[in-house]
């Protein structure tokens, strides 16, 4: 009895601490689309500059995920394959940009590709500016977000079994050839996932792009701008429009892991 009547209060402890938890994560969120989500929606047929902001966010965000499918992609698949010496430090390496403030990732771009710097005054020198441009936002958000593509991505290689990589190995197919029809084919939702989560990252990035590039401005940043300049009212409807914005991926990332499970895969 004692052990029944404690399984029951633990119960309804634990079903109380997952209610307010979840009233705390989506209440705001809730609270903020239903009081401007509709004035933002019917915002976007006269405001220019928030069309260009989600224009540009959409299209920094894809270019900054392209690049980190082809960059991470390969170094994604050899740390999940390879064993070599001081792997665990590269990928702890390769995932800080998670971890730190990202007005601190803001300020070490900025230390590394600002004027001052030696390889932002090179690419200067050959007419492409960093700081204060749209290359500087897709940098921005490659570097906060591209961590989360090759952590995903590692994943989805480690679940592909080595073995059939072996087997068309042994039919003949180079290494090269057994990846891209074997090992690619096998990891690609995973892949595309990975992507998605990266997207949807790139898009709500602000503090490394407030930091590097202020103008021109993304959603994030157009969104902090209207508050500090004309206050709340002014931003609640660019904030709801980025939040509704932000959703997209997350359903295609829900739709994409519930068509696998339905796939047994």
């Amino acid at each position: 009895m004692a052990d029944r009547a404690g399984y029951r209060i633990a119960s309804v402890v634990t079903a109380l601490g997952a209610s307010l938890l979840l009233l705390f994560l989506t209440l705001p969120v809730a609270q903020l689309v239903a009081a401007a989500g509709l004035p933002g929606l019917a915002q976007l047929g006269h405001d220019a500059e928030l069309r260009d902001a989600l224009v540009l966010t959409a299209v920094t965000a894809s270019a900054a995920t392209l690049l980190g499918m082809i960059g991470g992609t390969p170094l994604a698949y050899l740390l999940a394959r390879r064993a070599f010496p001081g792997r665990a430090v590269v990928a702890a390496v390769l995932d800080l940009p998670i971890v730190i403030p990202h007005p601190v990732a803001g300020i070490a771009l900025l230390l590394a590709l600002g004027r001052q710097s030696a390889v932002g005054s090179g690419l200067l020198a050959l007419g492409l500016r960093l700081t204060g441009s749209v290359t500087g936002i897709v940098c921005a958000m490659l570097f906060v977000a591209a961590p989360l593509y090759l952590s995903a991505a590692r994943e989805a290689f480690a679940r592909v079994d080595p073995r059939y990589e072996a087997v068309a190995r042994t039919l003949g197919d180079p290494a090269w050839r057994a990846f891209r029809r074997v090992t690619l084919p096998l990891a690609f939702r995973g892949l595309v996932a990975a992507a998605v989560v990266m997207w949807a990252r790139a898009i709500s990035e602000f503090g490394a792009i407030v930091i590097l590039t202020y103008n021109p401005k993304v959603a994030s940043v157009l969104s902090y701008d209207r508050f500090t300049s004309y206050g709340l009212p002014a931003a609640l409807p660019v904030a709801a429009v980025l939040v509704i914005f932000a959703l997209i991926p997350l359903i295609a990332l829900r739709a994409l892991r519930y068509d696998r499970s339905a796939a047994g895969l």
